[in-house]
Parts: structure tokens; sequence; C-alpha cells
């Protein structure tokens, strides 16, 4: 989606990182409509989340699903298309050619369903790719597998903050870059490595931002996603 076309409300998304489906829920109701855009990871999809994708979608929401499928071909398009009758929004894969390849295929052309690359997980540097085996650091891995992502059709890249001006050059303006790692000014860092506020993330070339510690362990999470969402609006200008 061409950057211009996203709904500002829609470019925050709110990481629903919570042990349950009750948890969820009261953080759903609580944030209200401050969040229209809603992450389901490892966690609450493993504990009964999946279960709010379709009541979402039908209250006019949208789900990343961030689940970062890899596996055969048969495999990864059977999890593809199940989730894209649930209702999802966006799906994540882990960019291996296989497996970008027969997630778009199964995907399918109707626009229903994104496909979302993972290049490099933001809780990587160098060093943990060396200690995985890759010779490449950081930024060259990110930027193969974004070229790679790119001519397979995927629809947009997983990157952290401080990526999103290069891949920006790589990917063109018809692929969407979505960004973890985002700390408003203030926020505990985490277990996070490339972060990045969310006005400078919006002004390096990010379309969506992730945020889900500073937003579901807020005093007041409404209030904490309102400012974001006002310094989202803020950097658009």
């Amino acid at each position: 989606m061409k950057p211009s076309a996203i709904a500002r409300s829609d470019r925050l998304i709110v990481a629903l990182d919570l042990p349950g489906v009750e948890q969820a829920q009261a953080m759903i109701a609580r944030l209200g409509d401050s969040v229209t855009f809603y992450k389901i990871g490892y966690q609450l999809g493993y504990a009964g989340g999946l279960s709010l994708v379709r009541p979402l979608s039908a209250a006019g929401k949208k789900v990343f699903v961030d689940l970062k499928l890899h596996d055969i071909g048969n495999t990864v398009a059977g999890g593809v298309e199940s989730l894209k009758a649930l209702g999802a929004t966006f799906l994540t894969v882990h960019a291996y050619p296989q497996t970008m390849k027969a997630a778009v295929e199964a995907r399918g052309d109707d626009g229903a369903l994104k496909i979302l690359a993972v290049t490099v997980l933001t809780s990587y540097d160098d060093s943990d790719l060396a200690a995985a085996g890759y010779r490449m650091g950081v930024p060259d891995l990110v930027e193969a597998r974004a070229r790679q992502a790119r001519a397979l059709g995927v629809d947009g890249i997983v990157c952290s903050p401080e990526e999103a001006g290069a891949l920006r050059k790589i990917v063109g303006g018809q692929m969407s870059l979505v960004t973890p790692g985002i700390r408003p000014v203030g926020a505990a860092t985490g277990d996070q490595k490339r972060i990045m506020t969310p006005a400078r993330a919006i002004a390096a070339g990010a379309d969506y931002l992730v945020v889900g510690r500073p937003v579901i362990e807020a005093e007041d999470p409404k209030a904490a996603a309102q400012a974001i969402q006002a310094e989202i609006a803020q950097a658009l200008g």
C-alpha cells in the first residue's frame, strides 16, 4: 500500500503481548477508539488469541498476525490460507525465498491479506548473526532479503526503524515498512537493540509502528496510545 493511502490512525499497531484472551479483551476495551490496529504474536496466539482475529476484523479493526511462518512450502501455504480465512490483515513470514514464494502464492491477489517478510529480528546485532553462522552483518543481510522479497511480490518488510531509510530506496513506494523497536522518549528499551522514537521512525520512512510495552504496561494505556498517535500525526505534518 502506498504510504499516502494509509489512514493515520492505522499507522500505530499495538502489540497485544499478553498471556491470555481475557487480558487482551480487557486491554482492547481500555484502548477503545484510540487504536485501530492490533498485533497478535506468539504469547497471545498460542494462548487462544487467534480466536480474536475474526471478531476484531468484524468490528472494523485490523489485525497483524505475527507468527513468522517458516517451513516447507505446502505447510506455509496452508497456514496462510487459514489465517486469511480468519480475516487477518498482515501476516509475517521469515524472509527465506522458498517461504516467501509459498506465502505470496497462497495469499492470492485480492488484497485482503498482506504478507510481511521479517528480515533480521530487531533484537539481533552483528555478533548474534555471527554466532548463528552468518557471514553478513545486519545491514547487508537485511538489504539482501529485502531485494528478494521485492522480487517475489511480498507486500512489506518488517525492519528496525534505523533500516527504514535504506530499505525505502530498495523497495520503493509500493511495499510497506513495518517497524517494531519503537520506544517513546523516556520508555525503557527492554530487549530491543535497534530502537527509535515514533517521530524519528516516521521521518526515516516507516509506514507502520509496532508498539507493545510502552502502551500495554502504561498506567493509562489509552493516553499512551493517544500520545503516540499525536506524535505520528505531527511527524507526518
